[in-house]
């Protein structure tokens, strides 16, 4: 397996999910399967790094924080990127994120940015 083999799952629930977003981001449109993040709640950020709010269209993004509840559960997408597309999605994210490890209600293991 070659290094620009996706092997990666990223759980995106906003901006990554967009075809403007994944085409600057990685340079093309990502295989994705429709997912569900378990113990987290979304909550809403202001953005100022103008070229994420020039390219996603918005100023307002939703970011997710854990509760620790199973019962709370947040509806997104497994994008599968590889290594180099993560670092790209880490660029794309502002410091109000950081990037953890999770395991999504599907049982696979994914990265998902999270409440900094």
């Amino acid at each position: 397996m070659s290094a620009d083999e996706p092997t990666q799952y990223l759980f995106s629930y906003g901006t990554l999910q967009s075809a403007d977003v994944q085409l600057d981001t990685f340079g093309r449109l990502v295989e994705s399967e429709p997912d569900a993040l378990p113990g987290y709640t979304v909550d809403y950020a202001e953005i100022e790094d103008t070229r994420v709010v020039d390219l996603s269209g918005l100023t307002v993004h939703p970011i997710v924080r854990a509760t620790g509840n199973p019962l709370d559960k947040v509806v997104g997408k497994a994008l599968l990127v590889t290594e180099d597309e993560l670092d790209a999605a880490d660029e794309y994210e502002v410091a109000l994120y950081r990037r953890c490890a999770v395991v999504l209600a599907s049982g696979r293991a994914a990265w998902v940015y999270v409440a900094a």
